[in-house]
């Protein structure tokens, strides 16, 4: 048991579950600071906070940010499509409502299916494509998202993080392949992210916030768990196959929704507790490989 326990640890199951439980927590902060930042501000703040926190780690243990000709491209399609899904994710939080947005963002997973199929030309495990789809229609019945006739632009532009974010993690998975290290993906995707929002922070209309200790206090843990966050994904998607991991990616949900019941009081329907269980579920048949089995 020991022994299985000590593997499932260092898989990319597990650290997918860890970036979906620090995904959450960043959530709550991002909630937390929402009352007194804009939107561009809370990219900067998040991107910021991370690059700082890698450096200050990294540097003074002489590790490398030189970046290999090789795979120079994949950092540069990973760092802009993940920017542009994070911004197109938070424009659709800001005008629809929030499962709507939430909904859309993570089509990540089915548009990953897609790109594999047609794009890659890669053959894909039916029973890895049938729970991917399982646990959207769990986060359909979790989040239970509405649109009116009005929003159908604003929809298509949440579609587009949902798309952007599955070729982001694609290029994830193609530098663990690659053998770059997590920190540095995350540094250089930080460093495209917080340089493109400052842009955006500057040329939006209201003014910028300066931030009070309780803000402080806020940003300071919503770029620490994002940095965490976004650590756990890219280790997970290089040791994990690459469709298990973007299945698990739907705990993020799950975990999210539990803080909004535990610090918010949040109410949920039955079939909202009946989502929980189908994404759950997914996530523990996609976790497990049966004697023999090949997946994508």
């Amino acid at each position: 048991m020991h022994a299985l326990l000590t593997h499932w640890r260092h898989s990319g199951p597990f650290w997918m579950v860890m970036a979906g439980l620090s995904f959450g927590v960043m959530g709550v902060f991002v909630k937390l600071a929402s009352a007194g930042f804009s939107t561009a501000e809370l990219v900067f703040y998040r991107c910021l906070a991370g690059l700082i926190g890698i450096m200050v780690i990294v540097l003074p243990q002489g590790r490398s940010l030189r970046v290999p000709a090789t795979v120079l491209r994949l950092h540069l399609t990973r760092s802009i499509s993940g920017f542009f899904a994070l911004m197109l994710y938070f424009y659709a939080i800001a005008h629809l409502p929030l499962p709507t947005a939430v909904t859309l963002n993570y089509t990540s997973p089915l548009f990953l299916v897609l790109v594999l199929l047609f794009w890659r030309r890669e053959p894909l495990a039916i029973r890895q494509m049938l729970l991917v789809l399982l646990g959207f229609a769990g986060v359909i019945l979790l989040l239970r998202p509405s649109l009116a006739p009005e929003q159908t632009l604003t929809a298509l532009i949440g579609l587009g993080s949902g798309f952007l974010a599955s070729i982001a993690y694609l290029n994830v998975h193609e530098l663990g392949r690659a053998g770059e290290p997590e920190w540095r993906t995350v540094s250089y995707f930080s460093l495209v992210s917080s340089l493109g929002a400052a842009v955006w922070m500057l040329l939006q209309e209201q003014g910028l916030h300066v931030p009070g200790w309780h803000d402080a206090l806020y940003l300071a843990g919503m770029g620490a768990a994002a940095t965490v966050a976004q650590l756990s994904m890219t280790r997970a998607y290089r040791k994990g196959k690459t469709l298990t991991v973007a299945s698990l990616a739907y705990l993020t949900v799950v975990f999210s929704t539990v803080f909004g019941v535990l610090i918010w009081d949040d109410r949920l329907p039955l079939p909202s507790y009946l989502g929980i269980a189908l994404i759950v579920a997914c996530g523990i048949f996609s976790s497990y490989r049966p004697s023999g089995a090949r997946q994508a």
